[in-house]
């Protein structure tokens, strides 16, 4: 089956790929385009990032809410794991390595990324989940290592899309499966990405 979210070149941003010093896979939410994600690495405001940023056909990833059955998004839901490993794969054909490369996500995107690392575990320079969590109704036991590798997780307690408990439940998950995880909880009423959350996606991609 054609995937359609690779039927349209990623947006890039940044320095190009090749020679770049370090690289980011950049996911949008739910009912959004590269655009949004666009704004929020100009606030993040590294300049040597180089940055790939799919674009959801249709606006949507997936067509459900993540906390609906895995099947029930189907299949959809693996298209655009399909594609995270696409996009991840063109950084690392450009020739940045997985320890240079941070995966940056937001709602519907940070969903799609904690759902990919959770089932591919392993070290990168770093993950930013900005409110979202892993798919499916269940909660999940560890499986793999991330072998230290730092992440960031920020969500609002008041957000109606991503339940407090399961931004929770991610955090813990991925401290089992030995990320080092950096989570905070914000009193947010808007579904955003705050400041606060700029400057740790800041430190994580020039640490």
């Amino acid at each position: 089956m054609r995937n359609p979210h690779l039927a349209q070149q990623p947006v890039t941003a940044g320095p190009a790929l090749a020679g770049a010093s370090r690289a980011a896979l950049v996911v949008h939410g739910r009912g959004q385009t590269p655009d949004y994600m666009e704004a929020v690495l100009d606030r993040v405001a590294v300049p040597d990032l180089a940055c790939l940023l799919p674009a959801a056909a249709g606006n949507t990833w997936y067509p459900l809410g993540f906390l609906q059955p895995v099947e029930a998004n189907q299949p959809r839901l693996n298209q655009a794991l399909e594609t995270v490993d696409a996009m991840l794969g063109r950084i690392a054909e450009a020739g940045v390595p997985p320890e240079r490369t941070y995966l940056i996500g937001f709602s519907q995107g940070a969903c799609l990324l904690s759902e990919h690392l959770v089932r591919n575990p392993r070290r990168y320079g770093g993950a930013a989940l900005l409110t979202g969590g892993y798919l499916g109704p269940d909660r999940r036991s560890p499986n793999g290592s991330f072998d230290g590798m730092p992440v960031f997780l920020g969500t609002s307690r008041y957000d109606e899309w991503v339940p407090l408990s399961r931004a929770e439940e991610t955090a813990d998950l991925l401290r089992a499966m030995g990320a080092d995880v950096t989570f905070e909880v914000y009193d947010d009423r808007e579904h955003l990405v705050n400041d606060d959350e700029i400057a740790h996606v800041r430190r994580l991609v020039t640490a």
